[in-house]
């Protein structure tokens, strides 16, 4: 088995994401111990935004560039890791609504038509293989669930979804806590439920 392990927040060991994408690591390694682990902190080591460069290239323009070779070569590498893991496993804080810079920077290097998806007559094709699965560890500081005051603002967990099923994983499990910034006993309460999904996770 193969997992892909991306963590995105830049709290380091003050992060929720972290703590909780790590415990599900860990839960994962019990049930698999054989399992091989990629695993990429994309604050630690950003991924550049895409730029025209990147774009001419994608269309068969010739690069000369070292350093747009080296990190076009980078990207093909992120999709690699997608294409041969079982299991992707995403630490996703929400930030100002949506997911952080640098988890969207390695979305665009995996959005990539040809290689992860095709456009075919009915429309686009996903060309991930079946059977994969993502364990998306989704952490905000307010209420943004279903019902809340405040679920129209969530451009965090569609986002992802969207992305994911654009490519053919559709196999997604949610492991949310929110409401982290009131503190005390009702940031207590969110991550002890959390760690109680990731606990109860059959994998």
């Amino acid at each position: 088995m193969k997992i892909l392990h991306l963590d995105s927040s830049i709290l380091g060991d003050n992060s929720a994401s972290r703590a909780l994408s790590a415990e599900t690591i860990a839960q994962l390694k019990k049930a698999h111990p054989e399992a091989e682990i990629t695993y990429h902190d994309l604050a630690a080591h950003p991924i550049p935004e895409l730029g025209s460069g990147h774009v001419a290239a994608r269309f068969g323009a010739e690069v000369t560039d070292e350093s747009l070779q080296a990190d076009l070569a980078r990207g093909n590498a992120h999709i690699d890791e997608l294409l041969a893991a079982d299991i992707v496993v995403i630490g996703v804080p929400m930030y100002n609504f949506t997911v952080p810079a640098q988890l969207k920077n390695w979305v665009d290097r995996i959005m990539v038509a040809g290689k992860t998806f095709r456009y075919g007559e009915q429309g686009p094709v996903g060309l991930l293989p079946e059977g994969k699965k993502a364990l998306l560890i989704s952490t905000r500081g307010g209420q943004y669930s279903a019902g809340s005051p405040a679920a129209s603002m969530d451009h965090q967990e569609p986002y992802l979804a969207a992305v994911f099923g654009f490519v053919g994983l559709k196999d997604l499990t949610w492991i949310r806590a929110e409401g982290l910034s009131r503190g005390g006993d009702v940031r207590e309460s969110a991550m002890s439920a959390a760690r109680a999904e990731i606990a109860a996770l059959s994998i």
